[in-house]
């Protein structure tokens, strides 16, 4: 079933009104027909026109992909319309004309035209002065760690803005690439201490990455290197021989992956090299979350095997006699063997297992702040390193007797990574929705190779991932649109519904835009794919799913004010608790009977110091927000309902009406049986039967002729 798109800021009739007004399709096309040239511009005279002029202009009010494609359509109804490319996130449309037929003060008032604002951009370069870069970060635990983070970027000159999202662990970096470069901020972020990988840099470039097979040695992966290198269009290549695998960044109106794989394979004398897409997205951030999820799996699985026994010798073991005497047996004066058990097997847990909060520890500190690290460093060590004090003290001394904490360490540091890793599982699901927009666009598609007067030649099923721009793609009904484009040939009926929530099905002719993941009805296709990758709609629907969940929520921004003095708070109050408990015992300010036989005043303040530091962390602080976000803003959009950011989440309470203006938005459009009544005596299974082999079928609209079963598909749930 097509998934639902409505933007809470744009419900328009468009789709209705376009088709009522365009009428009945005109009639099938003689095959071969393909547009060499704009509309309203002769064959003869295209090839005495001089070269094409760009425009970009500022479109304000655009919200979602239904917006554009509507300006969209409107430009390419202009005769001497070349291309149109509209971009939602940035307001702009692009516009590749002939000036002999269309000037632009006629495409501003067309934009104007169907609703929005519009003015000419005079000067591009001063306009694309800001760039936008999105980084994924790793290693960040804490709102601390995202602050750190966001200031270092900020105190760097060129950056305008920057956003570091704890909860998708991204930071999106709004900065002027002529001051500054990408490479830069990477740098700026490894120098607090964190991981930084490059996901996109605002440039008009694609990456894809390519698993190469048949390489055996490190000069065939130059000699693959430098075959790449002569293409026009590639930018950069990063190879991984260890992989088999090749990183290229290039721009996709000049080359793309189906002429890369095409260069490796025809490479060298014998052509033994075969390349593919690199599966799994070349280890993205899906690959890393997996990864990250089965580290934490192991460490809590690894940390438990150590803190069982530690438990089980401290808390239950010491009420059984058998097992309490064989523990207190008394190895070197006061010292048992429960202490050295303890010892033992406390150890790993705090400096291996546990290693990765001293290094998180050692970073805060060096950039002068205080996480949650810092907190769990500070904790348990303050517990193992009193116990082994106690055991030092035990072993030298015939009559102390002390208690150690060896429990308190190993178990805070259990149940802290499996906090961490439900933490990472729960982060895992909420991307899990955005992820399911993106498999809308079908796997594969059916290319065709024209000749020089437009007549088919041959047809290719290829990766849907290897479409490039000006791809031929065929579409046949029932199938989905591979690519964003226009119809060169044809006529159909496609349903639109997953972007515009309008059900009833839009007719399609010669010239008409198509959007990649719809679904064509009734007739066969020949598209031009235009937007391809990102660039697409559904990969711009993402982006801006990507972006809310970037953008704070006022709690949020609220919340992240406090971590900042949230950490050494509470150290201060953590030592304040243990001075006060320690005096108070000191001077005998609380009865004898308090203290448990097995300690002394000091300890039983430590106790408390401590349990007020490990119990502060921050984590919820700032994870709840963010992660609320990610939740909403997920199944929001898996729903159909695109909400741009956290704080239109947290005005959503007080709204008590919501007037919706089309019943396209509600309903599915596809009626279905819901109850069956028999006017005479007859078993029911036997009717289903008999309606089945009928094949029953209903015209939905006689102005679109759109024909669907309506009686078929609910059948199988009595069977």
């Amino acid at each position: 079933m097509a998934t639902k798109f409505l933007s809470l800021a744009c419900i328009r009739n468009e789709s209705s009104s376009s088709s009522s007004g365009r009428g009945g399709l005109s009639p099938r096309p003689h095959y071969p027909s393909m547009p060499k040239y704009p509309k309203g511009v002769a064959d003869q005279q295209t090839r005495q026109l001089g070269s094409e002029t760009k425009s970009l202009f500022s479109v304000v009010g655009m919200t979602c992909s239904a917006c554009a494609g509507s300006v969209e359509k409107a430009i390419k109804r202009l005769p001497g319309i070349r291309e149109a490319v509209v971009d939602v996130l940035n307001n702009r449309v692009q516009v590749l004309f002939y000036p002999d037929f269309v000037n632009e003060e006629t495409i501003r008032e067309t934009i104007e035209d169907v609703g929005f604002e519009a003015s000419l951009i005079q000067d591009e370069s001063n306009e694309r002065s800001t760039q936008v870069c999105r980084i994924r970060i790793n290693g960040m635990t804490c709102t601390s760690c995202s602050s750190t983070v966001e200031s270092a970027l900020q105190a760097i000159q060129g950056v305008q803005k920057a956003q570091v999202a704890l909860a998708t662990e991204e930071a999106e970096v709004y900065y002027d690439p002529k001051v500054i470069g990408h490479n830069q901020l990477l740098t700026a972020i490894e120098d607090s201490g964190f991981e930084a990988i490059l996901i996109s840099t605002g440039e008009d470039m694609s990456k894809i990455d390519l698993q190469v097979d048949g390489v055996r040695t490190d000069n065939s992966m130059r000699i693959i290197e430098e075959s790449l290198e002569a293409l026009p269009g590639v930018e950069a290549i990063d190879l991984y021989p260890e992989l088999n695998k090749i990183s290229l960044s290039y721009k996709p109106d000049m080359t793309g992956p189906r002429t890369f794989i095409n260069v490796i394979e025809t490479t060298g004398v014998s052509r033994r090299f075969k390349a593919k897409i690199f599966p799994d997205g070349g280890g993205g951030k899906g690959t890393h979350r997996k990864e990250e999820i089965k580290q934490y799996y192991r460490s809590f699985l690894w940390s438990l095997v150590f803190t069982v026994p530690v438990f089980l010798t401290s808390m239950v073991f010491m009420y059984i006699p058998g097992p309490k005497h064989g523990l207190e047996t008394k190895v070197v004066n006061m010292l048992t063997v429960g202490e050295i058990l303890r010892w033992v097997l406390s150890t790993p847990v705090q400096f291996i297992i546990g290693w990765r909060f001293y290094s998180g520890s050692y970073k805060a500190l060096r950039h002068g702040s205080a996480n949650m690290d810092v907190l769990i460093a500070l904790g348990t060590n303050a517990a193992y390193f009193y116990s082994v004090y106690s055991v030092l003290r035990a072993a030298t001394s015939p009559h102390f007797k002390g208690t150690d904490f060896f429990e308190t360490s190993a178990m805070l540091i259990s149940f802290i990574l499996l906090g961490k890793y439900l933490e990472v599982l729960a982060k895992g699901k909420t991307s899990d929705a955005i992820a399911k927009l993106m498999d809308l666009t079908p796997e594969t598609a059916t290319l065709l190779t024209l000749d020089e007067e437009g007549n088919v030649v041959n047809e290719e099923e290829i990766d849907g991932r290897l479409i490039q721009k000006n791809d031929v793609i065929k579409v046949i009904p029932g199938a989905k649109v591979a690519s964003d484009g226009f119809v060169i040939w044809g006529q159909s009926h496609v349903n639109e519904s997953m972007i515009t929530g309008e059900s009833r099905p839009v007719a399609k002719r010669k010239g008409d835009t198509v959007i990649g993941g719809t679904m064509n009805e009734n007739g066969v296709l020949h598209i031009r794919a235009t937007r391809v990758g990102s660039e697409s709609a559904l990969s711009q629907i993402v982006r801006l799913v990507e972006s809310a969940q970037m953008a704070k929520a006022p709690v949020q921004k609220f919340a992240d004010r406090i971590s900042k003095f949230f950490v050494p708070l509470v150290i201060v109050l953590s030592f304040s608790t243990w001075l006060a408990w320690f005096l108070a015992g000191k001077f005998h300010g609380y009865p004898e009977s308090w203290i448990p036989k097995s300690m002394d005043s000091f300890q039983l303040a430590l106790q408390f110091g401590i349990s007020v530091m490990v119990i502060a962390c921050p984590c919820a602080l700032g994870l709840a927000t963010p992660t609320a976000v990610m939740v909403g803003t997920g199944v929001g959009a898996s729903q159909g309902v695109l909400i741009k950011g956290g704080q239109a989440l947290e005005s959503a309470h007080k709204v008590n009406c919501i007037v919706f203006d089309k019943t396209g938005t509600l309903t599915v459009g596809k009626p279905v049986v819901v109850k069956t009544r028999l006017q005479q005596n007859m078993v029911l299974g036997y009717f289903y039967e008999l309606v089945a082999a009928t094949k029953v079928y209903f015209v939905k609209s006689s102005r679109t002729d759109s024909v669907k079963p309506a009686i078929l598909p609910p059948l199988s749930h009595h069977y």
